[in-house]
């Protein structure tokens, strides 16, 4: 039993507070600690790889904002460039040469990219490309994976990840039939079930979404083969594939993960990273197929904050520290000794685990494993986690609280880091 040493006062009245003001308390469901059990830290402020809650307590952070902060919290190059944008206002509502100078960055460093199209969010990126692909194709099908979370559009939330997973919801109430009718499921890194479902469906299905690497379920790397035969399958059939790159755009490598296992989807969909820490979205692909969007083509998709220069501003110098030599040596360097340490302290502690890492991306489940699917995950100690999860709280480091997330490290991130962060889990591990 892990004994509190926290103080948590302020961060328990602020909550309390919350959860009369907003549904859970939260603007973000994984936010609210249910898997995990407790309250969840009211933050105070992020600087490097560190964040401060309202008590005073630190932790090192391995959440990064849900991915963002590659180059640290709060990177000086950063917010000097947000100061300067900030001068000539936060909102144009009209072009901006900045769309130009983000678009460019992001169409040279994607190999699928041509266009592409700026949006708000992750969610709205997906809910876009599928609008776009169904126009494209004519067809109204679409294929996704089991555990795979590409927004909370109403089509995608079937046997969906993140939040739908940390909280135990097959669905959400509210979704018509009609509308997930046409999503198709199968299970992560099964082509053969896939294959039957163009069987099933021939000439019908639009195209497949995916996860690269799945990172809503727990960090889930694709088989050696399976997204070189997603390509094979969508091509022989007319369809489309696109990968869901909100997460692993620009953290797995700088053209993502396509650049990574050099397998090039039709269209890409990113977020996070490309807008530093501001919320924002991006659709992008092939020129015929961009085509199609409006004000070029007839499928509408619109948006007034989209391209916001602030967004924009935060994006192109994350970018650039991005583009320095040695840059995603660093981060896999650091996110190896995380893993293969967590890995290691759990086998001599007596405690059966698994896990892996991909760049500045890792995961830890306590299974036997390998994990090779989200029904692999779901087999995960889910009790263990949540003790686990506390634990390292009262030791200053701050995981994702949810078994099914993975986990980020930032360019911010020391060997000293790693260092507590390990002597941390040794100290809890041997407790549990």
């Amino acid at each position: 039993m892990i004994t509190s040493t926290l103080k948590t006062t302020q961060s328990e009245e602020i909550f309390a507070a919350a959860q009369k003001l907003m549904p859970g308390g939260v603007s973000s469901p994984v936010r609210a600690f249910k898997s995990v059990g407790g309250q969840p830290i009211v933050f105070d402020r992020v600087n490097g790889a560190y964040a401060w809650d309202v008590d005073g307590n630190r932790y090192i952070d391995y959440i990064g904002t849900w991915g963002p902060a590659i180059c640290g919290h709060a990177h000086p190059a950063v917010i000097q460039a947000l100061h300067e944008a900030l001068e000539k206002g936060t909102s144009f509502g009209a072009p901006s040469r900045l769309e130009n100078v983000l678009a460019e960055m992001v169409i040279d460093a994607v190999p699928s990219i041509e266009m592409v199209r700026f949006v708000n969010s992750g969610t709205e990126a997906c809910m876009s490309v599928l609008r776009l692909i169904r126009a494209f194709t004519g067809r109204e099908k679409i294929i996704k994976f089991e555990g795979c979370y590409h927004g909370h559009a109403d089509m995608f939330l079937v046997k969906a990840g993140s939040g739908v997973a940390t909280l135990g919801l097959p669905d959400s109430p509210g979704v018509p039939k009609s509308t997930t009718g046409s999503t198709l499921t199968a299970p992560f890194n099964s082509l053969e079930a896939v294959k039957a479902l163009f069987e099933e469906n021939p000439g019908e299905i639009a195209g497949v979404i995916l996860e690269p690497i799945v990172g809503n379920a727990g960090f889930i790397p694709p088989d050696a083969g399976f997204l070189a035969g997603l390509r094979e399958i969508t091509q022989e059939n007319g369809a489309l594939l696109v990968f869901d790159e909100v997460m692993t755009g620009f953290r797995i490598a700088y053209g993502g993960a396509q650049e990574k296992f050099g397998i090039t989807p039709d269209l890409t969909t990113l977020g996070k990273i490309i807008g530093g820490g501001l919320p924002v979205g991006a659709y992008g692909g092939r020129k015929d197929i961009m085509g199609m969007v409006a004000p070029a083509g007839p499928m509408y998709q619109a948006g007034t904050l989209s391209g916001n220069p602030l967004a924009m501003t935060a994006g192109i110098k994350t970018l650039e520290i991005l583009r320095q030599s040695g840059t995603y040596e660093t981060l896999d360097r650091i996110t190896k000794r995380l893993s293969d340490g967590l890995l290691q302290i759990a086998k001599e502690t007596g405690h059966t685990a698994c896990g892996g890492q991909i760049s500045g991306m890792f995961g830890l489940f306590f299974t036997e494993g390998p994990v090779h699917s989200y029904e692999d995950a779901k087999k995960s100690d889910l009790t263990k986690f949540s003790r686990f999860h506390r634990g390292m709280l009262e030791h200053g480091v701050y995981l994702a609280p949810s078994q099914f997330e993975a986990g980020f490290t930032s360019l911010a991130h020391t060997d000293e880091d790693i260092d507590h962060t390990l002597e941390a889990a040794r100290s809890v591990l041997s407790m549990l």
